[in-house]
């Protein structure tokens, strides 16, 4: 079997689900990456046989999206060429983790194919969302990634077709410990931001991953790391709580892990709205931004007892296996049915 594995590479969660994810895809063929994106702090450990620019998300310091710097990276002509060219009809299966070049090329092409991550599981209502909806958000995730078929993930089995979330070997086989810190992992702001709120709380120490580091920097409470893969699993494993964006991997590790959490959703990310509603459901505290309720609610948190645990009931390669047993079948009717005339015909 060959398989067409697309991966969104804005942000590190895509990544680091499909190094998760490749080995066991390998066991039923060859399987072809398409990196798509410009915007991540991890390097995929693996074979990239086809790239792109894709459409990626920029951030601001201040915690939101940046849209000015996203639209001069919106390249129609480039995008329609890569659309035409991208060879997906000459695959036997086409997993997408929510790429928007690849969508383009199976509507174009008529090539059925599966999205298969955690914006797959927007597609049912019964996720939550926040309580205020956006419109552009919802349309974005319907849209920015059809396809003929849909296998998500998230925290609970809101629906029938969503699967747990893919949780890194590292920390599967970890043993959970408390040696004091807190980790830190907001992407969207800027070292300064971060160090403003964090250096008061004199009482705690701080690991903060940041992209502005090249290598660790010792300031008061607070270490500032470099992003790797191994050194941010290290210190969440070892943590006493975490604060990090309402991403999905980073919250449900800290969950499967037993931490204490504390999720900034990302201005203008309305995914990370939604993921942030099912969290607070969950009893994990939400705050806004980095602003002046930022202290209280931290200590809150760290008071609290009670926290929320995700418990897994699929291993990683019964999910893949799941997602290998129950792909569409190449039925053109299927294929008229979602995939209507398409724009560039």
């Amino acid at each position: 079997m060959k398989i067409f594995y697309a991966v969104q590479a804005t942000g590190n969660g895509h990544i680091s689900r499909a190094m998760e994810l490749l080995p066991y895809l390998e066991r039923y063929g060859k399987v072809d990456i398409f990196l798509s994106g410009a915007n991540n702090s991890l390097a995929l450990d693996a074979s990239v046989k086809y790239r792109s620019k894709g459409l990626s998300l920029f951030y601001t310091n201040g915690g939101g999206l940046n849209y000015l710097q996203i639209a001069r990276q919106f390249a129609p002509l480039r995008i329609m060429k890569e659309v035409k060219e991208l060879p997906v009809e000459k695959y036997d299966l086409v997993l997408n983790d929510f790429e928007s070049i690849t969508s383009l090329a199976c509507a174009y092409k008529k090539v059925p194919s599966v999205n298969f991550g955690h914006q797959a599981s927007f597609v049912s209502p019964k996720v939550p969302r926040p309580k205020k909806k956006e419109w552009m958000g919802e349309w974005i995730l319907r849209n920015y990634a059809r396809a003929t078929q849909y296998i998500g993930l998230h925290f609970k089995q809101y629906d029938d077709f969503i699967l747990p979330p893919v949780i890194k070997r590292e920390i599967l086989q970890a043993e959970s410990v408390d040696k004091g810190h807190v980790t830190v992992y907001l992407s969207s702001f800027s070292d300064a931001t971060v160090s403003r709120y964090l250096s008061p709380l004199k009482d705690h120490s701080f690991q903060v991953f940041s992209k502005e580091v090249k290598q660790p920097v010792q300031q008061g409470n607070i270490l500032f790391i470099p992003v790797s893969k191994h050194a941010f699993n290290k210190s969440l494993i070892t943590c006493k709580a975490i604060i990090t964006g309402a991403g999905f991997e980073t919250p449900a590790e800290a969950m499967y892990l037993g931490k204490k959490l504390l999720v900034i959703p990302i201005r203008g990310q309305y995914e990370q709205f939604c993921n942030a509603a099912a969290l607070e459901k969950m009893g994990v505290p939400v705050l806004k931004g980095l602003d002046g309720e930022f202290a209280a609610i931290f200590q809150r948190m760290m008071e609290q007892r009670k926290r929320p645990i995700l418990r897994l009931d699929h291993s990683t390669e019964s999910i893949v296996s799941y997602v290998m047993h129950h792909c569409t079948d190449r039925k053109k009717h299927q294929l008229d049915l979602l995939y209507p005339e398409f724009i560039f015909n």
